[in-house]
């Protein structure tokens, strides 16, 4: 009788300490459960995360990593009128965070897209966790690669939450005599990525009445809109001339809203 009370005792006391060391790991790794390397919620494709960004049922906070290579800084003024874009949409009752670095390992003349994700693996720190969505913005100092003399690209959304914006072809397009205020066209060209982030136009955010402009994909068929396709181009500059940054129109408002944003 005393060896199988022993024996019981061993057993509870070996099952105990495999538990609460199981747990201690868990809890090394990550506090909310969630794997650090996983960034599965970050991979996938543009306006999939839309209603997580706009909404505040999942994620409460905000925060976007904006990174850049030694010379290439976005404009402060571009930065704020981001945020406040961000602010008029997006319902996050916890806040939005802007955090800025320098990043090396640049110095091409071009880029793909693919060699743009590629630098996000390597580069990005911020990923979405329990509480907080991120969002992923590369400021590259060059051209898009597959740009030639009929096409040129000011910025591109590739993941659910990552975009590019080609910030040297930004910068030989506007500050000069007959050009947009710098500030001016990467606030537009922000603005417009992150507006396919959240899902416009009829791309994760469903539309409330049809206004799609189904030649140039998911952009809105307003040619004074935010999300109106040159906007994306080297096209728009002469808008932005003497004129102010580009606005959501009322039919890409709406669709927000009733996505879950202000």
């Amino acid at each position: 009788m005393t060896y199988h009370i022993h024996h019981s005792l061993t057993v509870f006391l070996i099952l105990f300490l495999f538990i609460f060391a199981a747990c201690e790991k868990d809890d090394d790794n990550d506090p909310s459960g969630n794997d650090p390397n996983d960034r599965s919620a970050n991979r996938q494709g543009v306006g999939a995360s839309a209603n997580a960004l706009l909404a505040q049922d999942q994620y409460q906070r905000l925060v976007v990593e904006v990174q850049f290579p030694s010379g290439f800084a976005p404009r402060q003024q571009t930065l704020d009128n981001m945020e406040s874009f961000l602010d008029r949409y997006l319902n996050k009752p916890e806040g939005i965070t802007v955090r800025q670095s320098q990043v090396s390992g640049f110095g091409d003349d071009a880029y793909s897209i693919d060699e743009i994700r590629n630098i996000e693996d390597d580069l990005r720190t911020m990923y979405t966790d329990s509480n907080t969505i991120a969002i992923y913005l590369l400021f590259v100092d060059g051209e898009r690669k597959e740009d030639n003399n009929n096409q040129t690209t000011l910025g591109v959304a590739y993941y659910n939450t990552s975009a590019v914006l080609f910030e040297e072809t930004i910068r030989n397009l506007s500050g000069g005599l007959g050009e947009p205020d710098r500030y001016k066209l990467e606030t537009a060209v922000v603005n417009h990525e992150i507006g396919h982030l959240l899902g416009l136009v009829n791309n994760g955010t469903p539309m409330q009445q049809d206004h799609q402009d189904e030649d140039n994909g998911s952009h809105c068929d307003v040619d004074d809109c935010l999300m109106y396709y040159a906007v994306e181009t080297g096209n728009v500059v002469s808008n932005l001339v003497g004129s102010s940054v580009p606005t959501l129109d009322q039919q890409c408002r709406d669709d927000l809203e009733a996505n879950g944003g202000k």
